[in-house]
C-alpha cells in the first residue's frame, strides 16, 4: 500500500477528495505530557475517581442499534498483547514511546476493554481503509504545545490505493487565543480567549472533511483570561484585581459552545462530528507537579475508583454542550457522535499522557466500531427507500 506525507504549511495542503479531520484521536495520537508544562499555579485536584452513565446514555448516542453499550464495561486479561511495538512503528512520537525510554513494566500492554453486552472487535487497519475510502478524516486537538518545532504536530497522511486523507489540526482551546504578553511565551504564561470567536486553525480546514473529531481538556486549568464580544468577563487562576475569577469551567463550556456553533455553521460542512470526552488524570497523593505519582501498572475496577469532582464537572459539561450542538445539527441534517471515553480511561491509570502501545489504541477500535454501525444503518436507509 503506498502512501504519502504532507505537512501543513500556512494551513494549506493539496486537497484530496476525501478526509477525516482530528481536532485530537488516535491513530495519529499526539500527547504533551503534563510533567512538561511548568504550570506554578493550582491545577484542579487530581484523582478522585465509576459513575452511572445512565444519566447521559439516553441521549448521546453511545448504544448501537444491536442495543449493546460499547462505552460500559470492564478492563480484562489479553495475553497476545498489541498488534505493534516501538520497533515496528515509526510514527510513536517520544512523548509516548515509554518502553524505548525504559518503562521497566509490561503488563500494562496486555488488556483490552470488554463491553458489558458485546464483543469489540480488535481493530482491523485493512476494514477502517475500507470504510474511509474517499474521505478526509481530520482531528482538532489540545495535546501538543503550540509553539513546539516538531512538524509532527502539522502532518497530513495521504494513502494513495484508498484516497483518503488523515489529517491532525493542534487547536488546544478551539477559539482564539493569544499570549497576554505576546513578546514572552512560557508554558504558564497566561493566555487570552476569545471565547466567542473560533479558532481560525480549525474552522478554516475542515469545511470539506468527511469526519472530524474534536477532544479538549487540560490545557484549560492553566491561566486564562476570558473575552467575549474582545471585552475582559473574567479569568481562570489569573490572580488580577477587579477581575473575576469564573473557574476554568466557564471557559471550557463557552469553548465548546462556540467550536460546535462553529461546525454546524459552515457552509460546505456536511461531515459527521465526533466528540471524544475528557481523558482523566491519574495522578495519586498529589497534583502532578506537587509530588503526585500514577505507578499504578493495573486497571482499577469499578468499585476502586469514582469520576466525580472536577472530572466529573469537566465531563458533564461536555455532555451538555454536545447534547445542545447534536439537537441543532440535527435540523440541518448533520450527525454528532460521541466517543464516550471518560469512564473508559479512567480505569486505566497511565498518566495522562498515554504510553503506546497501550490504552488509547481502544479509541481506535471504538471509532471502527461506530463506523461500522453507522455504515449498515446508512445501508439499510438506502434499501428502505429502494424497496
Amino acid at each position: 500500500m503506498k502512501s504519502r506525507i504532507n505537512e501543513i504549511l500556512n494551513g494549506t495542503t493539496r486537497k484530496t477528495s476525501k478526509s477525516v479531520l482530528l481536532i485530537p484521536f488516535t491513530l495519529l495520537l499526539i500527547i504533551l505530557p503534563l510533567s512538561l508544562m511548568t504550570n506554578s499555579h493550582e491545577s484542579p485536584p487530581v484523582i478522585s475517581a465509576v459513575r452511572s452513565r445512565s444519566s447521559v446514555n439516553s441521549t448521546t448516542e453511545s448504544e448501537s442499534e444491536d442495543g449493546c453499550d460499547i462505552f460500559s464495561g470492564t478492563w480484562v486479561p489479553y495475553p497476545e498483547g498489541p498488534y505493534y511495538n516501538h520497533e515496528t512503528c515509526p510514527w510513536i512520537l517520544d512523548q509516548q514511546n515509554c518502553i524505548k525510554f525504559g518503562r521497566p513494566d509490561t503488563d500494562f500492554m496486555h488488556w483490552r476493554w470488554k463491553p458489558d453486552q458485546c464483543e469489540l472487535p480488535l481493530f482491523d487497519a485493512d476494514q477502517f481503509l475500507k470504510l474511509v475510502k474517499g474521505n478526509h478524516v481530520s482531528e482538532a486537538e489540545d495535546l501538543s504545545e503550540r509553539y513546539s518545532s516538531n512538524p509532527m504536530y502539522f502532518k497530513r497522511y495521504y494513502f494513495e490505493d484508498y484516497n483518503f486523507t488523515l489529517a491532525n489540526l493542534w487547536s488546544p482551546y478551539f477559539v482564539k487565543a493569544r499570549d497576554d504578553d505576546p513578546d514572552q511565551h512560557t508554558y504558564n504564561n497566561i493566555m487570552r480567549l476569545y471565547l466567542d470567536e473560533a479558532d481560525e486553525a480549525w474552522t478554516n480546514q475542515v469545511a470539506d472533511f468527511d469526519i472530524v473529531i474534536f477532544s479538549a481538556g487540560h490545557w484549560f486549568f492553566r491561566p486564562l483570561l476570558f473575552l467575549e464580544n474582545n471585552k475582559l468577563v473574567g479569568c481562570n487562576q489569573c490572580d488580577k484585581e477587579n477581575l473575576t475569577d469564573l473557574t476554568y469551567y466557564y471557559g471550557y463550556r463557552k469553548a465548546f459552545r462556540t467550536a460546535f456553533k462553529a461546525i454546524t455553521n459552515l457552509k460546505r460542512y456536511n461531515g459527521m462530528t465526533f466528540l471524544r470526552t475528557f481523558s482523566p488524570s491519574h495522578f495519586e497523593n498529589g497534583d502532578w507537579n506537587k509530588g503526585g505519582n500514577c505507578k499504578r501498572t493495573k486497571p482499577f475496577t469499578k468499585e476502586e475508583i469514582k469520576l466525580d469532582g472536577f472530572m466529573l464537572e469537566t465531563y458533564l459539561t461536555q455532555v451538555d454542550e454536545f447534547k445542545a450542538a447534536q439537537k441543532e445539527a440535527r435540523k440541518k441534517g448533520l450527525k454528532f457522535m460521541m466517543l464516550d471515553t471518560t469512564e473508559i480511561m479512567l480505569l486505566r491509570p497511565d498518566c495522562v499522557h498515554w504510553c503506546l502501545p497501550g490504552p488509547v489504541d481502544t479509541w481506535n477500535e471504538l471509532l471502527q466500531y461506530m463506523m461500522n454501525m453507522e455504515n449498515q444503518d446508512s445501508s439499510d436507509s438506502i434499501i428502505q427507500r429502494i424497496f
